[in-house]
Order: C-alpha cells, then structure tokens, then sequence
C-alpha cells in the first residue's frame, strides 16, 4: 500500500481519484482545453449523471423547483451583488461585448435572486425554494488545481430558499437533514460540521448586526440538530457565516462538501420583497445551499470513497455478460437486450480472449456483475452470475438476473446481494 500518515489518519495515496480516473477512463485532461478544465469520458460522464439525476429526486421530493439560467452576466450585476468588490480576484475577466462587459459567473446566487424578483412574491409563496445543476467559472491558481476537485469551470448542485426571516433557522435544520439524507445514499460517512466564520480581512461585508444575525440563525439550527460541529475564523462568504460539511481526500486534504449559507446582504442591495398577512412589504432572507457539492468534487471523493468499486446504480457497467463460445452469442444477445430493456447498464465481452482473460479485465474494470453463459447454462435455461469480489458464483433465470440488478440500481442500495 502507497500509504501516507497525516495526523492521526492514514491515507492510501493509490485511492488518489487521479490515478484512479485514469485506470478506470473516466476522465482526462489536455492542454488544448486547458488546466483546471476535464474532460468527462463516457464512464465518467455515466457517473456524473447518475449524480445529478440523484440530487434533482431528491431537491424536488423536498420543495425545490428546478430553473435554468445563463452563464454569463452583465459586470453591473456583479457589482451590485458584491462579487466584483468582494470576489473579484477568483473571477474571470470580463468581456467585452459591443458597449458592454460580460463575465462568466463565479456564483449562481445572483441569477436565482432575479429569478425569484421575477415574480410577485406573497406570504402564501413563501418559502420559495429554487435549484439548478449551474455550472461556474473560478479562476482558480495553477499551484491549486487538481483533477476533478479543484477545478475552473464547475456545476454546482446550487439551490436558494428565499424565506421569511422568523423561518430561517427552521430551514437551515431541513436543510441539514436533507444533507444527512444525501450522505446516507451515498456513502458519505467521515464528515464533520463546520461553522465558517467571518475574519479580520476587508473582503467582508462590513455590516457587524447582519452578521450577528446570521450566526444567531446558524447557530440555533446547529443545537437543534444535536451534533457537534466546530468553529473557524476566516472561512464564511463575503456576504455571510455558513455551516459547511467537511470531508478528507485521500491525499488527507480537508475540503468543503455540503454547504449552507445564511445572507443578508444580496436580499438589501437587490430590494426583494413580499407582501405578509398584513399587505406590508418585508425583506426576505436568502438561504444558500448545496447538498453535495459540484459534481466534479463529488465525484473525486466518491471515486475515492469507493475505490472506484462504485455501488450497482453508480457503476458505468453494471452487468458484463460473457459467451463462453460462439455458439453462446445469441443467448448472450439475449440476455443483453433484456437487461437494456430493464434499465440497466450491461455489456457483451465476445469470446475473442478466454474467458479468465474476460473476468480479469471486467474485475479491473470493477464492474458489479458478470454472467458467463455456456452450454450448461443454456440447456438449463439459467445465467451463472459473478459478483464484484467474490469467489462463488449464483445460478439464477436470467430473468431474475436482470430483475434483480436492476432492484438493487432502483433502489440505490450499497451491496451486491441478489437476495
């Protein structure tokens, strides 16, 4: 094992999702594109919208509703948002366009802020829970840039909650649960809570009550979830405290997966309002979160997570299916088609290498489940069905093959059991 002691934690340094991302093909780099810029290759791609299919369920089942915006924005709404003055160092310069300045997004908050402004809002509408998988632009260093985890264009699982002020703390512990709920599917099992405070700097919104506020709200949420967190200076927003969830890679980096974030500020500059009970007009509080991070820093960790041994729903192949000889091809064929139509994700390995040769490169591969056909099977009317790291094999109809694989994919179920 390449392995590395940070602390009291050992690392694996061959869990690197980079290596891995290599092995496995599902993703790569070139220069013609750029640093910071991967290239997600059809494994990889399968994995990410997997993903996104996930957070969209699972944002929706809570309240949210999914809207689209674009990519680029007007310098102006930078400037008022405060980005340009708070953020400006991390954002791409802008464009010029005829008489105007275009910039790709750093942050989507601005774009749902107008979108929410868009509408008359009442008391009735209120919370106003909206999402996008949104896709940014950092400009991040080179020294920084790695892989899938730090990277210059990003999507985001994004989501803001506009809410009335007395709802917040309420919110941010839905929020918390939802994050818990997330984590649960996936796996995600060493966190911890983080509450990211403002620091000394100037590139913080100088309003010392907005902030006493915000923290005030993050704060009851974080007791009433009755998990500990722990405390860090220099770590909030520009315009606000948040509670981030933290995980470590596996080269023992600490970084930022969940995040929920209490503001202020953007609601004040962009005037947004709704009409209460009493037909007054009050300020709304902006709420942002994200449950799982960008996909691509999902991603990495997942990959690390797993080793690259992904769960059957996550897996690029998930069912490999192996003719012992020519004659078996159509039964193979078969099979395949029913699998296809099943919803899963299955591939025919012909018999051009043996069939140990075949098992190998499916078990590199990492694939779930592997289905040798031969004679036997084929008089039998049955499948003899490998599991991903075990050594028995499983005779079953091939009908309760793919019955089966595809329960476990439906459900998002961590192992491979076909009971």
């Amino acid at each position: 094992m390449n392995a590395q002691q940070i602390d009291d934690r050992t690392f694996d340094l061959d869990l690197d999702h980079r290596r891995l991302g290599r092995q496995l093909g599902l993703f790569a780099s070139n220069d013609l594109v750029g640093a910071g810029l991967p290239l997600w290759l059809p494994d990889g791609a399968v994995i990410r919208e997997q993903l996104e299919q996930f957070v969209v369920e699972i944002e929706r089942a809570a309240g949210y509703r999914r809207v689209y915006s674009p990519v680029l924005g007007k310098r102006q709404l930078y400037e008022r948002s405060g980005h340009w003055q708070h953020f400006r160092d991390d954002m791409f310069p802008p464009m010029d366009v005829g008489d105007e300045q275009l910039v790709l997004r750093p942050s989507n908050c601005p774009h749902h802020i107008l979108i929410f402004a868009a509408e008359h809002r009442s008391y009735r509408d209120m919370p106003v829970r909206l999402a996008e998988l949104a896709t940014m632009f950092r400009m991040e260093r080179s020294g920084v840039l790695g892989g899938l985890s730090r990277v210059r264009a990003m999507t985001l699982d994004d989501a803001h909650v506009f809410a009335p002020p007395e709802a917040v703390a309420t919110e941010v512990a839905a929020i918390l649960e939802l994050i818990d709920k997330a984590f649960a599917v996936l796996g995600i099992v060493d966190h911890h809570l983080r509450l990211s405070l403002r620091g000394s700097g100037g590139h913080y919104v100088d309003e010392p009550a907005m902030w006493d506020r915000s923290e005030q709200d993050l704060r009851a949420a974080l007791a009433a979830s009755g998990k500990p967190w722990v405390e860090a200076a220099d770590e909030a927003a520009f315009y606000g405290p948040k509670i981030d969830v933290q995980v470590f890679d596996a080269r023992g980096r600490e970084e930022t997966l969940s995040t929920v974030q209490v503001d202020l500020h953007q609601p004040e500059v962009f005037d947004l309002e709704y009409q209460d009970r009493d037909g007054a007009r009050r300020r709304p509080v902006m709420i942002h979160q994200s449950l799982v991070s960008t996909m691509e820093r999902l991603a990495a960790y997942l990959i690390e997570r797993y080793a690259g041994a992904f769960p059957v729903w996550l897996a690029p192949v998930q069912l490999e299916i192996m003719p012992l000889r020519e004659s078996h091809v159509p039964a193979a064929g078969a099979l395949h088609a029913a699998a296809q139509a099943a919803g899963l994700r299955c591939e025919v390995a012909e018999p051009r290498a043996s069939l140990a040769a075949r098992i190998r490169r499916a078990q590199e591969r990492k694939v779930p489940f592997m289905a040798v056909i031969g004679d036997r099977e084929i008089a039998d009317g049955t499948v003899a069905l490998r599991r991903r790291g075990r050594h028995d094999v499983v005779t079953l109809a091939p009908a309760a093959v793919t019955a089966r694989i595809a329960e476990l994919a439906a459900r998002r179920l961590p192992g491979l059991e076909l009971d």
